[in-house]
């Protein structure tokens, strides 16, 4: 098994790993990106993330989309947006790798805080995150405005 970075050419499979992902977590209907939005986010004029994947026999099985992000308090920081290892794939070891390299892509750029989102009922990726040593902060929640909020937010005005 290799991990490396992730090329245009493999945004099919990505938005593949992206939509098991969403079925696992119960939001099949929420993806809404294409292949073309990937390719363009990744690898336009204006990157807005970066991959690794992890792949066996030229096979990608798994992935870690990531990007930068600033925190007022600390610095540069990295957001791991999905990490996700096919279902089949799932125990062999492929997703500590895959954290593995993203520990040692933030030493590598000095940033201050490695961080994502586990949903509260995924208790093997809790334990999963938890066994590695990472801190899982309860006493935070997510915000948001989705699309229809924000219409409606500026409507307001």
């Amino acid at each position: 098994m290799i991990i490396r970075k992730g090329t245009s050419t493999d945004m099919k499979t990505v938005l593949e790993l992206i939509q098991e992902l969403a079925l696992f977590e119960k939001e099949p209907e929420a993806v809404e990106i294409t292949v073309a939005n990937l390719v363009q986010d990744a690898f336009g004029d204006n990157p807005l993330f970066e991959v690794f994947v992890a792949e066996i026999d030229n096979k990608i099985i798994g992935m870690a989309l990531y990007y930068y992000k600033y925190s007022t308090w600390k610095g540069k920081s990295i957001h791991l947006e999905d990490l996700i290892v096919t279902a089949s794939e799932r125990g062999k070891g492929i997703g500590q790798k895959l954290l593995d390299k993203m520990v040692t892509l933030a030493q590598e750029e000095k940033v201050k805080r490695l961080e994502w989102n586990v949903l509260d009922w995924n208790k093997s990726a809790i334990e999963f995150y938890e066994q590695s040593g990472a801190e899982i902060l309860k006493e935070w929640q997510l915000v948001r405005f989705d699309e229809t909020r924000i219409i409606n937010f500026a409507k307001k005005k």
